[in-house]
């Protein structure tokens, strides 16, 4: 009983620990590739931001892909293949921001997909609002 019961414990924390560090290799993923363009932070300056930021993105992410599966097959296409018309951005960032160019040769498929579980999970945050609550735009946070 006792061994049994210590096996489920190390099984759990194992379990746990891959979690983690899949957790934060994804997250390292989208640093070292995507957050030199898309912040994962309530913009302070809009004049600084060069690319829509990652809580804006993946409201419209979401909002056209809701089921995890669809988003990430989105996502991983897109970046390596964007289109205007394969776009979920409002037309006026486009207009501000360009269209992103293709990430090929800087980030391979299977590091875009754990990017992307990874931004399907954490983005946006509990209580975002975008356009400063009115529900769309540069992502702002409601009560901030």
């Amino acid at each position: 009983m006792t061994k049994s019961i210590i096996s489920n414990i190390a099984i759990a924390t194992i379990l746990v620990s891959s979690t983690l560090v899949a957790d934060n290799d994804a997250k390292g993923l989208f640093e070292a590739k995507c957050k030199m363009c898309h912040i994962d932070t309530r913009p302070t300056n809009r004049a600084d931001l060069v690319a829509p930021p990652a809580m804006g993105v993946m409201r419209h992410v979401k909002m056209r892909y809701p089921k995890k599966e669809d988003a990430v097959g989105f996502m991983v296409d897109y970046v390596l293949n964007p289109t205007k018309e394969k776009s979920v951005c409002m037309p006026q960032k486009i207009a501000r921001f360009g269209l992103m160019p293709s990430q090929k040769g800087n980030v391979t498929e299977e590091e875009l997909k754990k990017i992307s579980e990874w931004m399907f999970d954490n983005f946006p945050p509990a209580g975002f609002m975008g356009g400063m609550g009115r529900g769309a735009g540069m992502g702002m946070m409601r009560g901030q």
